[in-house]
């Protein structure tokens, strides 16, 4: 009898009287290993990075630009018909910063100061908001689910602050109650750069229309008359040409 035949014979006889389990881990030596597959572990999925909108335009994205001033460095310039909030440098640079402005209705201008900073503040509505909209907390601690994002710099004299946001994609446009925002990770910067005190110049939303009226109006004023056509004027004969 072969050597095979020898160990089944003797596997089966076991497990005729100890039963197949017990028989199979007596001779589990024998056995060829069985292949086990792990069980697929659960992956928990890391946190979604706040996708900064924003930055899929260029002409928003934080950048040094030229930008000649008489404003002493540290100054704030709000251009609120391009949506552009600019930190002047001095010798003609400044640092560029896309924002979202107040809707139509309400935008303002003026020139005013930082009054005071704070980091991921807490949100109290102001009244003619909740008046406007009943439904919003009177107030909302600050963190990542606060409107005001991870940094705000109040303005002297008005109920508005220039703030971060956790909407990137609302900069660029008009969507605010006059408040000025920027994306959580431009508004660190610029809080980090700015100065209690530090003035702010905010342009009006007109600026853009009246510039243009101001052009057209230049293109199709009259033009002064030329000294043949005065010397023409002066000596046609009246209802005859």
């Amino acid at each position: 009898m072969s050597r095979p035949v020898t160990f089944a014979a003797l596997i089966g006889a076991v497990a005729l009287s100890c039963g197949n389990a017990k028989a199979e881990s007596l001779f589990a030596f024998l056995l060829p290993p069985v292949q086990t597959q792990a069980a697929p572990q659960a992956v928990e999925p890391e946190p979604a990075e706040e996708r900064d909108d924003a930055q899929a335009d260029p002409r928003l994205k934080r950048q040094v630009v030229n930008y000649p001033s008489n404003e002493a460095a540290g100054t704030i310039i709000i251009d609120t018909p391009h949506t552009f909030l600019y930190y002047v440098l001095g010798n003609g640079k400044a640092i560029r910063y896309g924002i979202g402005v107040g809707r139509e209705g309400f935008t303002w201008s003026g020139v005013k100061s930082i009054e005071r900073k704070a980091e991921w503040p807490d949100w109290y509505p102001p009244a003619e908001m909740v008046a406007r909209q009943p439904y919003l907390p009177r107030m909302t601690s600050g963190g990542p689910g606060n409107p005001l994002g991870a940094r705000a710099m109040y303005i002297g004299g008005t109920q508005y602050r220039i703030h971060g946001t956790n909407a990137p994609s609302t900069i660029g446009r008009q969507v605010s109650s006059g408040c000025i925002r920027l994306t959580n990770q431009d508004v660190i910067d610029l809080y980090n750069r700015v100065q209690v005190g530090a003035k702010v110049i905010v342009l009006p939303q007109t600026a853009v229309a009246k510039s243009q009226h101001a052009s057209l109006t230049s293109a199709y004023a009259p033009q002064p008359q030329s000294q043949a056509q005065t010397t023409w004027n002066s000596i046609r004969p009246s209802g005859r040409y």
